[in-house]
């Protein structure tokens, strides 16, 4: 036991000198983890935590997620100052790419949903849907100018209630009216969120986790996620 323990800390020793080999400048978390990483080229690396205090009127907040080569890449996590979650974010290149959940002390009040855009290949490919019929459509490959766009269902919802208020419909930043979203819907095989859906019906929508959260605090009158890092 005593050789597995000097075994395991002669690895641990090898991995953070590693990683300090990586950067320039550094912080160690409280779990003696490296964070904070600047190579050598100036460049973000691994994971952050960042803090940013209240500044005129604008709350502060922290957050933690991964750079890459100075870019957020996959998720992240921002909370306010008292440590509860207030948005979960997926980036790709440096930019909003997939869904992004954003919270009060209530519970979850939007999902957006976003496509982020390659800088080494500015193309996509997508549907251009006829006018006369929304059942066709033309697949067309079209120049993306900005670096993410809207593009998917963006869903609103009532934090007390749990249920959506109102979906919107987005194709590369471009907004579709309600009656030419349904079929576009209905043509990638999934349903269009209704308002008027019912409870149990609009819980099977919502996220595991956030079910999770609201089945723990369904009888608390104010609903505090515990969301502080732990990183100090």
């Amino acid at each position: 036991m005593k050789c597995n323990k000097g075994l395991l800390a002669l690895v641990s020793m090898f991995i953070m000198q590693h990683a300090f080999s990586q950067c320039k400048t550094y912080r160690l978390s409280s779990r003696n983890d490296t964070i904070n990483c600047t190579d050598f080229n100036n460049l973000k690396q691994g994971k952050w935590a960042v803090r940013v205090e209240d500044n005129h009127g604008e709350p502060g907040y922290q957050e933690e997620g991964y750079y890459k080569d100075d870019k957020k890449e996959g998720a992240w996590t921002r909370f306010n100052l008292m440590g509860d979650v207030i948005a979960q974010e997926q980036y790709k290149w440096g930019y909003k790419d997939g869904i992004c959940r954003y919270y009060n002390l209530m519970g979850l009040i939007r999902e957006e949903s976003w496509r982020a855009t390659n800088p080494k290949d500015p193309y996509d490919t997508v549907r251009a849907y006829h006018l006369d019929n929304p059942d066709k459509y033309d697949l067309k490959i079209i120049k993306v100018d900005a670096s993410t766009v809207r593009h998917g269902t963006w869903t609103y919802y009532d934090p007390q209630q749990g249920t959506i208020t109102k979906t919107e419909e987005y194709v590369i930043d471009q907004l579709i009216p309600a009656k030419k979203a349904n079929a576009v819907m209905l043509n990638d095989s999934s349903t269009v969120k209704n308002p008027a859906d019912s409870l149990a019906d609009a819980n099977k929508k919502k996220p595991p986790e956030v079910l999770e959260w609201e089945k723990k605090n369904q009888k608390k009158k104010i609903k505090v996620r515990d969301g502080a890092t732990g990183v100090n």
